[in-house]
């Protein structure tokens, strides 16, 4: 299969996301998709896809212009979209999630489908229990299932919407050489969107650059990342190196703290965290870090042990309480935590701006506008937050918190954000460090974990090692402590 994208056009509002974008696609090829936030990657692959209409242009499948609409329809056409976070039936087993079909009038035959799931576990490595809970997976594993589900819907071509995001190495391996299968021997167009340079760098065969809605440019792999971060944003950009501060008196005090959730226990944690403190938590997906996120934000129990933030008592109080004392969480699900879906940017600023019992929303929209123009958001007060890019939620994000709130625990604050964006939101939360306020934050990206840490804790298997000297720190030896190997030097 073979697809042509002609003149392909999409405004929202006056931004013009898509525009005259024309493009050919081969099979058997890795096309790597790259642009800044909001430059119109994932509205272009959402009308590919069928998740969204082209205002005008066409979408030619192997010399016939094809007509569909919604995801069912280019489904038929054998085309389907791996979101970053993967559209599965959360109550749902593995097997159910497989022979899910919204158009199916009959039972699927279970024991056919078992057998078909086995056979794509045994073809890409992959471990997925048929019987498993949706809810029990790692993202990675959400991810293989969804790329086994639309194989056995017959699709030639993938596409992947930040695929490596919140996944180990091992889980990138695994998934690199499943796609790396496809494309070589059975033909299949995929597409990867990702911000990781490194990524489209090892696997694409050619990759195509958006900015501004417009396509600038096509390069062969393989090139630099020098090359491709020019070609994004029409220059070079400096990597500046965050500087010294003074640190102050404890704001975080966790003894004898210990905690758990369904899948492990973590005990007797003793941490003090100073005012202007920046700690990078490492760690597998699902090794703790998370629940330990969220106990220091009021938004988990601890089973023991006390948590005080500037010599307060909190142990039994609720986010609301931490809150007031000047701890504010970040979460990784932009969307799905840290704003609300269907409120505009003003309502966002409305709810967070204070308690009255009635909005001054005159107040709200011109207190959003300010935001909107001191941090360089693309959208309106009036806008609904999921018409906003990523790098713009995120942005807006940052434009709701405090100025020098005394704790941030943020949760992936870089997460699926391109260079530039990712170097703009550390500039804002160094910028409050430089006020006194205390970070924990955590990150996939080990290198961004090693450039703005102070100290380094590595969580593995509910156990805590922590690293206070990250001058001479290695990503390798990084990558040692948190496969377990804490005598890694």
């Amino acid at each position: 299969m073979n697809i042509e994208l002609r003149h392909i056009h999409k405004r929202f509002g006056p931004v013009h996301a898509n525009n005259d974008i024309s493009i050919m696609l081969n099979e058997g090829r890795i096309i790597g998709v790259l642009g800044e936030n909001g430059a119109g990657k994932s509205t272009l692959m959402k009308i590919l896809s069928g998740y969204q209409p082209a205002d005008s242009g066409e979408i030619v499948i192997d010399g016939q212009t094809a007509s569909f609409t919604g995801p069912r329809g280019a489904l038929t056409q054998g085309i389907g979209m791996l979101q970053q976070d993967p559209l599965d039936v959360g109550a749902f087993t593995v097997l159910e999630n497989f022979t899910f079909r919204l158009d199916s009038l009959f039972l699927p035959n279970r024991r056919v489908a078992k057998q078909q799931l086995r056979a794509a576990n045994a073809r890409f490595g992959f471990a997925l229990d048929p019987e498993a809970l949706i809810s029990s997976l790692s993202i990675a594993q959400r991810q293989q299932l969804e790329i086994v589900r639309l194989l056995s819907l017959g699709v030639k071509v993938l596409i992947l919407d930040e695929p490596t995001t919140g996944i180990s190495a091992e889980q990138k391996v695994a998934l690199f050489d499943a796609l790396r299968h496809l494309a070589r021997e059975d033909n299949l167009i995929v597409l990867l969107v990702s911000h990781k340079l490194e990524d489209v760098i090892e696997l694409c065969d050619e990759v195509f650059v958006l900015r501004a809605g417009q396509m600038v440019g096509r390069r062969a792999m393989p090139t630099t990342p020098a090359d491709l971060v020019t070609m994004m944003f029409g220059q070079a950009l400096e990597v500046k190196q965050p500087e010294a501060v003074s640190l102050g008196s404890p704001v975080l005090q966790l003894a004898g703290a210990a905690m758990h959730d369904s899948r492990l226990s973590i005990a007797d944690i003793n941490l003090e965290i100073l005012a202007g403190e920046v700690i990078g938590l490492a760690g597998l997906e699902g090794s703790g870090q998370e629940m330990f996120m969220r106990a220091c934000a009021g938004l988990h129990p601890l089973d023991a042990g006390s948590i005080q933030v500037d010599q307060r008592a909190l142990s039994r109080h609720n986010y609301r309480a931490f809150m007031d004392a000047g701890v504010f969480f970040g979460a990784a699900g932009r969307v799905e935590e840290g704003l609300i879906a269907g409120l505009t940017l003003a309502e966002h600023m409305a709810l967070v701006m204070d308690r009255r019992p009635v909005v001054d929303w005159p107040r709200a929209r011109s207190k959003m506008d300010t935001q909107i123009t001191q941090y360089n958001i693309r959208g309106r007060s009036s806008d609904f937050i999921e018409q906003l890019s990523g790098g713009n939620q995120q942005r807006v994000l940052m434009a709701l918190l405090p100025e020098a709130p005394a704790l941030l625990v943020l949760e992936q604050p870089t997460r699926g954000l391109d260079v530039e964006s990712a170097q703009w939101v550390w500039t804002q939360i160094l910028a409050r460090r430089r006020t006194g306020t205390a970070v924990v934050f955590s990150s996939s990206d080990l290198e961004e974990i090693v450039a703005y840490s102070d100290r380094i804790i590595v969580f593995y298997a509910g156990r805590l090692h922590e690293i206070s000297d990250t001058s001479q720190l290695t990503i390798d030896a990084l990558g040692h402590f948190i496969g377990g190997e804490f005598s890694a030097t």
